[in-house]
């Protein structure tokens, strides 16, 4: 299927405190970048928005600005060439290109306008779907409305559910948080399959509230290396939740501790 993806990624994100949402970072990356990571085969990356250094994509700007995401969509469509069009919002963290393909799949497998993704209470998501770009292109010249559920729903859309919450956005801080505690999880994952560990005898927040007290008690670099010589222990036979409460403990005390071998006390 050749296809060309339209992401949106303006709005003034009120509930961040009117913070560049798309530019937020989870993971090393902005979640702009995540998603257009997404589409790495699209003919033609279309970005709805201010212009950025990354990633590399066509930027455009609707009429008005801040107009929402119908003016938004007319803009980006403006741009399509391709016969199949992948819209996206620019806020989604969670979203990797087999969910797109797997929306693609399920959009060209038929008769229907396209596919849309839904959460796991049955919404669809508008702002998550594959679309024939003829046909959004129809639908728009006879509307006047501003919400995309108005524009989409009546062109009937496979609606498709799939794993890993792909259709998960961040609006709120809660929600850049949750997306951070993702990419932990995934590089968890992927350290104990490299390393050969089982991941349920990993107890991450066990390890992150012993680094957190210990980069906020001692010093930051010390983080790191305390959970490498708590590994340590650990192999070599020390159980681990009395070697954290150990290093715990250990971490409050620094500053009388220190002071003592300063003093000589």
């Amino acid at each position: 299927m050749e296809y060309d993806a339209v992401i949106l990624a303006g709005g003034a994100a009120r509930r961040l405190g009117g913070a560049d949402k798309p530019g937020l970072s989870v993971g090393g990356r902005s979640l702009l970048e995540i998603v257009a990571a997404a589409v790495p085969d699209a003919g033609r990356v279309i970005v709805v928005g201010p212009k950025r250094s990354a990633p590399r994509a066509l930027y455009v700007l609707e009429e008005p600005r801040g107009g929402g995401p119908v003016p938004a969509l007319r803009a980006g469509l403006n741009e399509v060439l391709a016969p199949w069009v992948a819209l996206l919002a620019g806020d989604m963290p969670l979203l990797r290109p087999a969910h797109v393909a797997a929306l693609r799949g399920v959009a060209s497998g038929g008769p229907a306008a396209g596919a849309v993704l839904v959460d796991d209470g049955g919404r669809e998501q508008w702002l998550a779907g594959v679309w024939r770009a003829g046909l959004l292109r129809e639908a728009l010249g006879g509307y006047d409305g501003r919400s995309l559920r108005g524009l989409l729903g009546p062109l009937e859309p496979v609606r498709v559910a799939l794993p890993g919450r792909p259709w998960f956005d961040c609006d709120t801080m809660d929600d850049l948080e949750e997306a951070h505690m993702n990419v932990l999880s995934e590089w968890t994952a992927l350290v104990c399959g490299e390393l050969g560990i089982d991941p349920a005898k990993v107890d991450r927040d066990l390890i992150l509230d012993l680094t957190k007290e210990v980069a906020h008690g001692v010093a930051r670099p010390a983080a790191p290396l305390t959970a490498y010589l708590l590994g340590l222990a650990q192999g070599a036979g020390t159980a681990p939740e009395d070697a954290v409460a150990r290093l715990t403990a250990l971490a409050g005390d620094w500053t009388e501790a220190t002071g003592e071998k300063l003093t000589g006390e």
